[in-house]
């Protein structure tokens, strides 16, 4: 039996409002996954750090400040010197789609937008981490 897909779910910057974030890290819990929540206004620094420390697959950032163009890039950055090549990023709130277009380019995966389903977000985690675990394998 494999482990359990193991996901980070943060509140980066400023942002107090964490209905959202609670709400996904539920619905990935109800789902099988182990689910670490970090609460709020953490720094990109502070998450890539748990995510070493929790040896995650994914981490998924809620953001509803509008610092999405921030920090997104700063935590593949961190990502990239902590060597969390094959960790999942997205994220959701409110992006505007020009802005989602680039994050994605950049290397940010999927990012949800308000009303989107935690159906969808659950299958989203689940095929990525099913894709790459069968990937690393190989």
């Amino acid at each position: 039996m494999s482990r359990k897909i193991r996901v980070l779910i943060a509140k980066a910057g400023l942002d107090g409002h964490d209905r959202g974030a609670k709400v996904v890290a539920a619905a990935l819990r109800d789902a099988g996954m182990e689910v670490i929540y970090t609460g709020l206004r953490k720094t990109p620094e502070t998450i890539v750090s748990a995510a070493v420390q929790e040896d995650v697959d994914v981490i998924g950032i809620s953001l509803l400040s509008g610092a999405h163009m921030t920090i997104f890039p700063r935590l593949l950055g961190l990502m990239k010197d902590q060597g969390l090549n094959d960790v999942l990023l997205f994220g959701g709130g409110i992006i505007p789609q020009e802005d989602i277009k680039t994050l994605k380019e950049q290397g940010v995966g999927e990012l949800f937008t308000p009303g989107a389903s935690t159906l969808d977000i659950v299958a989203y985690v689940r095929s990525w981490s099913e894709k790459h675990r069968a990937e690393a394998v190989s």
